[in-house]
């Protein structure tokens, strides 16, 4: 898929935050959540998503995503990685 198509289908599926991130080498984070849908594009490089099981490596071309308040582990591979990444907030439930 090319960026510009999956800029637009982002859009389409309500992502509110769309931006480029040139992402250097780096360990996991830790198993954590977002409070936010997040949905990716690898331009180039590696980028790496482990939810359930294990790690799947997403390389250029490649759509990567973790559901809102879903654990998971990310971490960049030694080639550094260059990602198109949609954020999706939630709607604000009624109290």
């Amino acid at each position: 898929m090319n960026e510009r198509d999956f800029e637009q289908q982002l859009r389409a599926d309500g992502f509110q935050e769309i931006e480029y991130q040139k992402l250097d080498p780096r360990p996991g984070k830790g198993r954590h959540r977002h409070h936010f849908e997040i949905r990716g594009l690898v331009i180039s490089g590696t980028f790496v998503v482990r939810q359930t099981g294990e790690p799947v490596a997403y390389r250029a071309g490649q759509v990567f995503s973790v559901a809102d308040g879903e654990l998971h582990d990310e971490w960049i591979e030694a080639d550094g990685a260059h990602v198109l990444i949609g954020r999706k907030h939630s709607e604000a439930k009624p109290a």
